[in-house]
């Protein structure tokens, strides 16, 4: 069973934005996060949506380059300009190795089994190079119990699952994991900063992590 179909959803949410949305403003831990990084680094914005972290980063200085799976959110990013989009899956990143010197993938990569995650980690510790940073989030085991509370759900792979939830991405496949899962799938990196925190509504559980690209001697 294909698992990353949640690009079908977003594609049509991405065609109709209205302005005012909060797909379109920055995460305030991505404006942090950019803080401490080299002027002019290159990032790239997994799952990069309409574009809200690619263009602000590009517009403080970064090389930045939007990857996501759905076109309609990059032609809205192409009408910004100033950032390179891609168009290509996120277990299939179509870069040379440690091409970036950072990779931010924000509610992005949960959308999937574990299969795609451990293909998908993999190629972000392929394209980064070895001390560069990956910033992103996770769904949390703490949020499964609220959504099966308001949602039918079935758990059609290892902790993967999916909602009837008509006219949301909850359809789709949907990863939730504890603190050993998730250290466990990001073989290669060393955690900088980990925390779960409940977002604005009621049980809505997501890790936030920074983790460090590690190079092969210090995995030894």
């Amino acid at each position: 069973m294909k698992s990353d179909t949640a690009d079908a959803h977003w594609n049509k949410e991405w065609a109709n934005i209205q302005d005012g949305s909060k797909w379109l403003t920055p995460e305030l831990d991505v404006q942090n996060w950019a803080k401490g990084l080299t002027p002019g680094a290159r990032i790239l914005d997994l799952g990069a949506g309409v574009g809200r972290h690619a263009l602000w980063l590009a517009h403080n200085g970064f090389e930045v380059t939007a990857l996501d799976a759905a076109p309609e959110g990059l032609k809205e990013i192409e009408k910004a300009g100033g950032v390179k989009t891609v168009l290509a899956r996120m277990d299939q990143l179509p870069f040379d190795d440690q091409s970036f010197d950072h990779v931010l993938s924000w509610n992005v990569i949960y959308h999937g089994d574990d299969t795609l995650l451990q293909r998908t980690i993999a190629e972000i510790h392929r394209i980064t190079k070895p001390g560069g940073s990956y910033l992103g989030t996770m769904l949390s085991n703490r949020r499964l119990p609220h959504e099966l509370a308001r949602y039918e759900g079935r758990e059609i792979s290892r902790n993967t699952w999916v909602f009837d939830a008509p006219d949301t991405d909850k359809i789709h496949p949907h990863y939730f994991c504890n603190a050993q899962d998730l250290l466990a799938l990001f073989q290669g990196f060393e955690v900088s900063w980990l925390e779960d925190r409940e977002h604005e509504k009621p049980g809505s559980w997501h890790w936030h992590l920074l983790m460090e690209r590690l190079d092969m001697e210090q995995q030894q």
